[in-house]
């Protein structure tokens, strides 16, 4: 994208400067990372260094064809994963997969069908009971049950049928995110192709959703993320068809979305390709982050703890094309990226008092990566 905001990188990214910055236990402890991979490979282990930001490839964690999400139990004994596919285990569906993690190794436990095709995402509830899927190509969602990672048959399902003004991204509805409330008693489903989120209220004991409202965001946004605002009551819909977040207010009483006000994430001046996809928000709810897929950058935002109001710090590079997802890494003093199509994982040097990221990195060889977890 043309003329990125520039700014000075605020802290030191030297070793020195870093050991003394992180806690004592970060200074020697290497982690494993998960990485999904849009490859019949699967998900792919990396050894990450908090020290130095360095990721050392260690093989293949998992054989699962095309995944696109991970994510882990609260406690990291379990990890499940979507496969984006259209055929899984004989059914015409996309498919969901479960591991237990052990000594940082991957062990298979369960495959279930989802509701649909392209099956893009997959949240956690916060009691580590119920799992949600979404489909991107069906325009579906499922949820399962989850006993000790293992996955029960589909309890509940639904199809979309709304569709949006873009006539080449909204001809059917694609569920494509699926997320829950702070208080555990809601779920919900961005619908991209339906310009809206769909609310349901939770039964934990039966991972039965029962439908609770919608929330309408403007037409052909095309509503792709939602983050909760450790405030507990801010929320950040990420459109990706116009580049925009929703600022939401969460009414904690009937799971409602009130809309604050839209942030434009495209300078004013640019014309052109676009495509918003993801999130970060830091542990102090201080720093929010937004990457821009196509024209390809992160833009850094400074926030109001207690309100989740936004005040732009500035965009920068994501180190590659198309980043598919990024996090920030235990201590908060690196930003990761998975870009996509440059088959890349960039790590950036981030400054935790302000939340400023480097405008150089550091990347590493991933093929077509998608989602990036730190165990």
């Amino acid at each position: 994208m043309k003329n990125l905001t520039r700014r000075s990188f605020l802290v030191s990214a030297s070793a020195a400067t870093l050991a003394a910055a992180l806690p004592s236990f970060a200074a020697t402890r290497r982690q494993r990372v998960f990485v999904a991979s849009h490859t019949p490979t699967g998900i792919l282990a990396y050894d990450w260094d908090p020290l130095t930001g360095e990721l050392t490839a260690a093989g293949v964690a998992a054989q699962l064809n095309r995944v696109s999400w991970i994510t882990l139990s609260h406690n990291h004994e379990y990890l499940f994963a979507t496969s984006e596919v259209d055929s899984f285990d004989g059914k015409p569906t996309g498919g969901v997969a479960s591991y237990q993690v052990l000594n940082g190794e991957l062990h298979p436990l369960t495959t279930r069908n989802s509701a649909g095709t392209g099956t893009c995402h997959v949240g956690l509830d916060h009691t580590g009971k119920v799992l949600v899927s979404a489909d991107y190509l069906g325009g579906s969602a499922a949820s399962f049950q989850v006993d000790e990672g293992r996955l029960s048959p589909m309890v509940w399902s639904e199809h979309y049928a709304a569709i949006g003004p873009n006539a080449d991204r909204q001809k059917t509805a694609h569920a494509h995110f699926a997320s829950f409330s702070p208080n555990n008693r809601f779920a919900y489903i961005n619908d991209l192709g339906g310009d809206c989120i769909h609310i349901y209220t939770l039964d934990v004991d039966t991972a039965m959703l029962t439908p609770a409202g919608t929330y309408h965001s403007k037409p052909g946004a095309g509503p792709r993320t939602l983050h909760f605002h450790p405030n507990g009551h801010t929320a950040y819909s990420i459109n990706e068809l116009n580049s925009t977040v929703d600022v939401l207010e969460w009414n904690k009483k009937d799971g409602s979305l009130t809309l604050v006000n839209t942030i434009d994430l495209l300078p004013a001046d640019y014309h052109g390709p676009t495509g918003a996809c993801d999130t970060v928000i830091s542990r102090d709810g201080k720093s929010v982050y937004f990457a821009n897929r196509i024209d390809d950058f992160i833009y850094s935002f400074s926030a109001d703890p207690k309100t989740g109001a936004l005040t732009p710090i500035g965009r920068s590079s994501c180190g590659g094309k198309i980043p598919r997802n990024f996090t920030l890494d235990p201590t908060e003093h690196w930003m990761l990226v998975a870009n996509q199509t440059s088959n890349l994982l960039s790590v950036f040097a981030r400054n935790p008092q302000t939340g400023v990221l480097a405008e150089e990195c550091k990347s590493y060889a991933a093929a077509t990566p998608m989602c990036i977890l730190f165990v």
